[in-house]
């Protein structure tokens, strides 16, 4: 017997699994590829907020998915014996002018009141940082203490094990029974498209790097439109691109030799760091570029968590909680700006 069949073995696929099994439901997760087979058995990781200003469903939402993402990881971990690499490091981005200056002094004081002194956004000296901090044009850089990472492919890994350890299975094929989640990433977004006869979303591949660094205690840094996220293990992981348009998914090229370029320019003690892996994959985007979460627009009493483009696992924590509010007991609480409609 089972309560409830998860379609896609990733991000969205896992949380919603784990949520449900750990609420007493029995489980089953079907995916070909295995456990986070596409984008989310990645490399790059970075649990990030948007900015601390016009605030919206979509943010309110992340930022609590971020804020209970530390007990979330650690109850996974507990539960399976599997570290996901989880930590709640923070974020450090240089200030490339005046009017950037300005305007991160502005977030700073919004995230006083959106953040509700859970987190912090500050601005900082450069030269308080060290030799981990990014070049900055203006001498100063933004610090943020909401921001996590965790290895994507071991939270997908730690994820399975919590899963299984609450007597649910991961399968490569088999019929779905019980209530049914469509996880399937971009390329169910590619079938959920030609189903409805017109786009509602689509894959963008992402090329991303594994050097061998031990920066473990460092936070994260974005600069020049680069994510360098030190990880648990003692790599370090920098990407990536966003390619709409790939003949190859899984392939690297001279664009990941471009993001590495521009990385080791922006922190330049990574220009000795052995590159141990070169990494691509297909990450799935929504047409209205929010999660898409509810009631299937097209499978009839099914469900479909899928669209966490580059925010999937930190959304992770909350959209698992709020789709076993809905498989399991009814209860509707999907922001509408998640619903697929929005994407329709």
């Amino acid at each position: 017997m089972v309560d409830v069949t998860v379609m896609g073995a990733g991000a969205f696929g896992l949380s919603v699994a784990w949520a449900c099994a750990k609420r007493g439901a029995k489980v089953r997760v079907i995916d070909p590829g295995g456990v986070g087979a596409g984008s989310s058995g990645g490399l790059v990781g970075a649990l990030a907020p948007h900015t601390p200003e016009n605030w919206n469903v979509k943010k309110a939402f992340q930022f609590e998915s971020l804020i209970m993402a530390e007990s979330w990881w650690a109850e996974v971990e507990m539960a399976g014996g599997v570290s996901a690499g989880y930590g709640r490091t923070g974020r450090i981005q240089p200030v490339k002018d005046e009017r950037g200056l300005q305007l991160a002094k502005a977030r700073e004081e919004s995230a006083k009141e959106l953040w509700q002194g859970k987190a912090h956004w500050q601005v900082v000296a450069r030269d308080t940082l060290g030799q981990w901090a990014p070049e900055s044009p203006t001498g100063w850089l933004i610090h943020d203490t909401l921001s996590g990472r965790m290895f994507p492919r071991r939270a997908c890994t730690a994820l399975a094990a919590a899963l299984r350890a609450k007597g649910g299975e991961i399968v490569s094929d088999g019929k779905p029974a019980g209530a049914v989640v469509w996880a399937t990433g971009w390329q169910g977004l590619l079938e959920l498209s030609e189903d409805i006869g017109k786009p509602v979303g689509s894959g963008v591949k992402g090329q991303a790097a594994l050097l061998q660094l031990d920066q473990s205690t460092a936070p994260q840094l974005f600069a020049d439109a680069v994510h360098i996220i030190p990880h648990a293990d003692g790599t370090v992981a920098i990407g990536s691109t966003s390619e709409r348009e790939f003949d190859d998914p899984n392939s690297t090229d001279a664009q990941l030799d471009d993001v590495l370029a521009r990385a080791y320019a922006a922190v330049p003690v990574l220009k000795d760091a052995e590159v141990i892996e070169r990494w691509a994959g297909v990450r799935p985007r929504a047409k209205s570029r929010a999660p898409m979460l509810g009631y299937h627009p097209t499978r009839d009493g099914s469900f479909i968590a899928n669209g966490g483009f580059k925010i999937g696992f930190g959304m992770g924590p909350k959209a698992g909680e709020v789709m076993a509010d809905l498989v399991l007991d009814g209860r509707d609480e999907i922001p509408e700006a998640f619903r697929p409609e929005a994407s329709l």
